[in-house]
């Protein structure tokens, strides 16, 4: 029977050794702490586990190895997007070979200024018509710059086997529109905890995010105390995690999350260059913020 895309899930960090290789056996161990987690799921290679920075062959390993190490205990999303269609397709059938649950695929976006709505349309189209799993749109305009707008996602959910899609950019228009013109099965997942409460509000069915790495427990409650009808609980528990969200993401980037990984206990890693670590002084300022939501003290 398949799964269901909706709930709190976490786009996982690839790690590194000091030679710059893999290190499969420290992202394993990261797993199994998210696997005794209340997290729905995990999503290999999203943005934050630095998919642009790898070849295929370390794709390749990152899948097997992720999904190894799940062993059907969560939800698994593999990041299976790359810039040709031809390419996505084999990359998403590997991924269905290897265990996968979904795949989740970026907007192609090199060529943007030639990218109109029917390349977009046809792109996912033969994606999931030759995709063995469904296929998750992952709309992630700060780095691509391709914001697909609500029209394109509701066509595209009309097809059996494109059956959500993550939007990081946090318009509540937007996401209200995609929950309102989208099938009815179509799942819209928050692409950031900035706004997983707002997100609920309007009917998405879930989040893919980043600070779920570091505070699963946390953002799950989010998605709970919206679902018990606690909402200005909710909304205090949102709060609380603005500051949080924004170390990890925007503020310091995916180096701001490998520091705060090691904070709370977990393997990390440096980022793979030409991105470079966390400073001394970005270091202190992510440590005093995580403090002062409590998640140092739930670690």
């Amino acid at each position: 029977m398949a799964k269901a895309l909706e709930g709190v899930f976490a786009p996982i960090a690839t790690l590194f050794t000091k030679d710059d290789d893999l290190d499969l056996a420290g992202y394993q161990k990261n797993i199994e702490w998210y696997c005794n987690s209340p997290l729905d799921g995990v999503v290999i290679m999203g943005s934050n586990g630095e998919y642009a920075s790898l070849d295929t062959d370390e794709k390749l390993k990152l899948i097997e190895a992720g999904v190894a190490a799940v062993n059907g205990r969560k939800t698994v999303l593999a990041g299976t997007g790359v810039e040709s269609t031809r390419n996505t397709i084999k990359l998403t059938k590997a991924a269905a070979e290897f265990g996968a649950d979904f795949a989740l695929v970026v907007t192609p976006y090199y060529y943007r200024p030639r990218y109109d709505r029917a390349a977009f349309v046809n792109h996912y189209l033969s994606v999931a018509e030759a995709s063995p799993i469904p296929v998750v749109i992952y709309i992630m305009t700060a780095y691509t710059g391709v914001d697909l707008p609500s029209s394109v996602v509701a066509e595209l959910s009309q097809h059996p086997n494109i059956v959500g899609v993550k939007d990081s950019a946090g318009n509540a228009p937007k996401v209200a529109e995609m929950v309102a013109n989208s099938s009815d099965d179509f799942s819209v997942l928050a692409g950031s905890a900035n706004f997983l409460y707002p997100a609920y509000c309007l009917g998405a069915k879930g989040g893919i995010l980043a600070l779920a790495n570091i505070a699963p427990r946390e953002c799950v409650e989010i998605r709970d105390l919206f679902q018990e009808g606690k909402h200005d609980e909710a909304r205090s528990a949102q709060f609380n995690l603005l500051a949080p969200n924004a170390a990890v993401t925007t503020q310091f980037g995916i180096a701001g999350l490998k520091a705060a990984m090691e904070m709370v206990g977990l393997q990390t890693s440096v980022p793979r260059p030409p991105m470079l670590p966390a400073t001394v002084d970005e270091r202190t300022a992510i440590q005093a913020i995580l403090d002062k939501a409590g998640l140092l003290a739930r670690v």
